[in-house]
């Protein structure tokens, strides 16, 4: 199986930060994401994930003084692994760029520089934004919907992937007697005209080692599924149960195949919220203890949050979830959750409380055994590829995973013992892709 670490700096748990093992300045302690990348290193995991928005999620201050995870003090994710790149020798670095406020030409540049100060580890994760704070830090009055952004996106993707094809793999001679740097024959303009960009190129930075990075894809609504289909290799997803997650694998994996793509150039990665412990009693109490710091403003705002930036002041916390508006922002999150509370029978409250830990995430609390145990079953049972490990406090609950549950992988033939490759794609088992021009050159003659 595969395996990824999202990296929230103090852990994914809302109230991780207020564990006295947790560094609470860890958003802004560049040794501190050196450890725990190490730690990656040493488990031998595929990548670490780095989510990110471009402002602070959220306007309710007194909320917003008492989390650690709302984007409020942590690195610009970019700047961040570009530095990882130089400690570490294996990882994939995998950093979300969002396709809204951005421009394709500075993301294809970034990610290039990236795939070559990296030796070939970086990655993408395609977001189109569910923050619409955002909105208000580039003059918009508000966030663009889905059904402009979402077509954004698929253009914006294959502009990028056209701009690291300006130059074929061996297009830099750099010969000094002849006094030839490149060889013409073997750079191209792209000359995009679309609804959404005009980039001419030249991009100016070679050919990335991968020849693209890896790009991964974070989005489940119906728009989110048809740009994982499109153009994702690596998808992260939220599944609460097996049951969701083999309709969502199946769902993806087919679409794709109707694209002409087949279902192995994707791995499905659901995202797993684990608490381990050596015995079930210790993992419990760990989960019982992060639980117990939540702060029940934090919780409600969250929920808010996750449910769509919606007003949730003047219904009773111990009434149901209440009918919401489709949400601008995070569709398939807001579905999730409701579904949840209503086959759980929770109140709003309750909801809250369970959303403040896992975000709507399958959450499991057990032993390196039974962990390994429920995530064999998944992958055997066609509903994930691998997963993108949330570990609920940093560095320890990655300590945790690394330690007591990849050996019992290991043990079952589940998993790595040693890297595979030198570079993000190779570990992940996916094909190098081609030069457009190259290949159309080896086909005509």
């Amino acid at each position: 199986m595969k395996l990824g670490v999202l990296l929230y700096p103090t852990g994914y748990h809302v109230a991780a930060w207020l564990d006295d093992d947790v560094p609470a300045d860890a958003g802004v302690d560049f040794r501190h994401y050196v450890e725990f990348a190490r730690i990656c290193e040493r488990g031998r995991l595929d990548f670490l994930f780095i989510p990110d928005s471009l402002t602070v999620r959220g306007d309710d201050i007194d909320a917003l003084s008492r989390t650690a995870i709302r984007y409020v003090a942590q690195f610009e994710p970019t700047t961040l692994v570009s530095a990882l790149a130089a400690v570490t020798e294996h990882v994939g670095l995998v950093c979300s760029i969002t396709t809204t406020y951005n421009e394709p030409y500075l993301v294809a540049r970034q990610l290039a520089s990236l795939d070559h100060i990296s030796g070939g580890r970086a990655g993408w994760n395609v977001v189109t934004s569910m923050n619409e704070w955002e909105a208000y830090q580039f003059g918009f009055a508000k966030h663009p919907d889905h059904a402009t952004r979402y077509p954004r996106a698929h253009e914006f993707v294959d502009v990028v992937k056209g701009l690291w094809d300006t130059w074929e793999d061996d297009a830099f001679l750099r010969d000094k007697e002849s006094g030839i740097f490149f060889d013409p024959q073997k750079f191209h303009l792209l000359d995009h005209e679309g609804d959404h960009f005009n980039v001419r190129g030249p991009l100016n930075v070679a050919r990335p080692p991968q020849g693209h990075p890896v790009i991964f894809q974070a989005g489940s609504s119906e728009q989110g599924r048809n740009l994982a289909a499109t153009c994702g290799e690596v998808i992260y997803t939220a599944a609460p149960n097996l049951e969701a997650a083999q309709a969502f694998y199946g769902d993806v994996k087919r679409r794709a195949e109707e694209l002409g793509r087949s279902a192995d150039e994707i791995s499905i990665l659901p995202g797993v919220f684990p608490f381990i412990g050596r015995t079930q009693d210790e993992a419990e109490e760990k989960h019982a203890h992060l639980q117990s710091l939540i702060h029940p403003e934090v919780a409600l705002s969250l929920l808010a949050g996750e449910l769509g930036e919606v007003d949730l002041s003047r219904y009773p916390l111990d009434g149901p979830v209440p009918e919401l508006p489709e949400s601008n922002a995070g569709r398939s999150r807001q579905k999730l959750l409701v579904d949840l509370a209503r086959r759980e029978r929770m109140t709003l409250g309750d909801l809250a409380r369970h959303v403040a830990g896992s975000r709507g995430h399958w959450t499991v609390v057990g032993t390196g055994e039974s962990v390994a145990d429920e995530l064999e079953e998944w992958v055997r049972g066609d509903a994930a590829d691998g997963f993108m490990v949330m570990p609920p406090n940093l560095p320890a609950g990655l300590e945790d995973f690394v330690e007591l549950v990849v050996p019992e992988l290991r043990r079952r033939g589940l998993y790595r013992t040693e890297y595979e490759g030198a570079t993000l794609r190779a570990n992940l088992g996916l094909r190098r892709p081609e030069h457009r021009a190259a290949a159309a050159r080896v086909g005509i003659g």
